[in-house]
């Protein structure tokens, strides 16, 4: 179920109502609270075509009809609209029963959403809870705006819905100068229409002036009397009057204000919408115009909304800001807009500035965006014999060396153990951009080299590729050692080994001894011990291409050895 106000013109009777005919109901006894007061239950509706079919509220409908007739004016009606499933007798008593739990005079319903509000519930939530729209709960919040005697004549039902509609747009002294005719037998307070053209005829007393009335250069109007003036020159006052609140608004900045925000001219403020909020908790200041010229000032304000999102923060322990931040002048989609065009000029800027290209890509592969994800290859090992191996490598000596000296090339701590940091940090980004355009392209490719490096994962066919394209000599960098050997499981493949170091015919006097004696027969040709020592000897599992022992093949490494052949061609 949906709530909602529609046009009357878009409603008619389904032919499904009960009490469906020809024939327009009585209507007497419902007509006169309606013509009152307006409709406070909803109409039960469904979606029909353009329009809506009524399913009940039936003499409402027309209650409703008798009233444009008279007035030649109806405001949309509130309707709950019905779903695709939904039970019409259901919902209509689910209506009924909601509605019910409100008190029927509207000025005790303004009391009770009033206090609901103050208990920190939201229009959306009263509206949900009673059955009724949210318009239906913000005309009944409005009469909180009006003074308490014009209050207390509605709840008398001395003053008609219709002009209390309008007296709650108007401003306090606005309201005090119609009580006082309201209150006058000799004098004749204007109702309805009249009262919509008595607020907003366009005419603006010389008592709405904030400037001094010496600054005004045109014609001020004066009944006979001379007791009430009028400015001539419209335009003129509100240039004048705009400039006064102008200045206003920067002294309010100026004494610590976060925020004051200027509304439109006829824009209300509404109290309902706003918790009172101090100076230095973020209230802001919220600066009212009227269309008479008047203006108000509300002083220490935040939205609902914010109030609420503070106390999760409060309830949930997270740190509390103790001011709120400015809203910023572009909306989401305003700030959306210019950065697309933004985006979309430098990006087509920087396809004829490689130079800067480059720096912008090493930037973004040390410290991330949420587009790009770069981290440094880990190189976990399996075994702890393993890691204290390659620690003590010639290679892993040379890369350590080269890391200290590009984060003192950056700037960066040395702390850590790597130069990619990529969080997706923009600021960061920013200033590592700043850096390497301070440094030649040599510096920069040097940087470069290192970050690819030190990003480039193991276990992969691209380090098949380029070990094989660098005809990388393992010879030079590693040698055989006891953590390699006793890795070696696999029976056929050492004695392929023994085979591949001491040749065919040791391979094959030994191909029943133990895996274990097999590489101590490796390791003595090593060594000499006992046998011919073989220099400059490196395992195929080292070198690059690689290549396995036997057919079975080394797992991922063959498989990722295949794929690079493949690709290289």
């Amino acid at each position: 179920m949906e709530l909602a106000h529609i046009p009357l013109d878009q409603l008619k009777i389904s032919a499904l109502n009960m009490r469906h005919g020809r024939k327009a109901p009585d209507v007497s006894d419902i007509l006169p609270s309606i013509r009152a007061r307006g409709v406070q239950q909803p109409l039960l509706v469904r979606k029909n075509g353009k329009g809506y079919e009524i399913v009940a509220g039936r003499r409402r409908f027309f209650s409703l009809k008798q009233i444009a007739k008279e007035s030649g004016e109806i405001v949309p009606i509130p309707c709950a609209i019905m779903a695709a499933g939904d039970d019409a007798a259901a919902l209509e008593a689910s209506l009924i029963e909601n509605i019910a739990r409100l008190d029927p005079d509207e000025m005790s319903r303004y009391e009770t959403f009033a206090r609901l509000v103050k208990a920190g519930k939201t229009v959306e939530n009263i509206a949900a809870t009673f059955g009724v729209t949210e318009i239906m709960v913000k005309r009944s919040l409005s009469l909180g705006k009006l003074l308490p005697a014009i209050r207390n004549a509605y709840r008398a039902e001395e003053i008609d819905a219709q002009t209390i509609r309008h007296l709650t747009l108007a401003s306090e002294a606005q309201q005090a100068e119609w009580l006082k005719l309201f209150q006058d037998p000799e004098q004749r307070a204007p109702r309805s229409w009249q009262l919509k053209q008595w607020l907003f005829g366009g005419e603006i007393r010389t008592g709405a002036a904030l400037f001094p009335l010496d600054d005004y250069k045109g014609r001020i109007v004066t009944d006979l009397f001379g007791d009430e003036g009028y400015f001539e020159d419209i335009e003129a006052f509100w240039k004048l009057q705009n400039t006064f609140i102008a200045a206003k608004r920067e002294a309010l900045l100026k004494s610590g204000w976060t925020e004051v925000v200027v509304l439109d001219i006829g824009q209300r403020f509404s109290t309902w919408e706003h918790v009172k909020t101090s100076k230095k908790d973020g209230g802001r200041v919220y600066i009212e115009f009227r269309e008479n010229g008047e203006v108000t000032l509300h002083e220490g304000f935040i939205t609902q909304k914010e109030h609420q999102k503070h106390l999760r923060k409060v309830a949930s322990g997270d740190e509390v800001e103790t001011t709120a931040s400015a809203r910023p002048e572009l909306t989401n989609a305003g700030q959306n807009y210019v950065e697309l065009h933004r985006h979309s000029a430098v990006r087509a800027a920087l396809l004829s500035t490689p130079s800067v290209a480059l720096r912008l890509m090493v930037a973004h592969a040390i410290g991330g965006s949420a587009l790009w994800q770069t981290k440094p290859e880990p190189q976990r090992a399996d075994k702890e014999a393993t890691a204290k191996n390659l620690a003590k490598s010639k290679a892993q000596d040379v890369f350590d060396k080269e890391r200290k000296a590009i984060l003192k090339l950056l700037g960066l701590p040395e702390h850590g153990h790597s130069v990619v940091r990529s969080n997706g940090d923009d600021y960061k980004v920013a200033e590592l951009f700043a850096t390497l355009m301070k440094l030649s392209d040599k510096q920069v490719a040097r940087v470069l080299n290192f970050v690819m490096a030190e990003t480039l994962q193991t276990g992969t066919c691209v380090i098949e590729q380029i070990g094989s394209h660098l005809k990388v000599d393992m010879l030079d960098i590693w040698k055989p050692d006891n953590a390699f050997f006793d890795l070696l499981r696999d029976k056929a493949a050492i004695n392929a080994m023994l085979r591949h170091i001491g040749g065919k015919s040791i391979a094959d006097a030994n191909v029943s001894a133990t895996a274990k004696v097999q590489k101590k027969i490796i390791g003595d040709f090593l060594t000499g011990d006992g046998r011919k020592k073989v220099e400059g000897w490196l395992p195929k599992y080292m070198a690059f291409p690689f290549s396995a022992y036997t057919k079975s093949g080394a797992g991922r490494l063959s498989e990722n050895a295949r794929r690079a052949k493949q690709l290289s061609g």
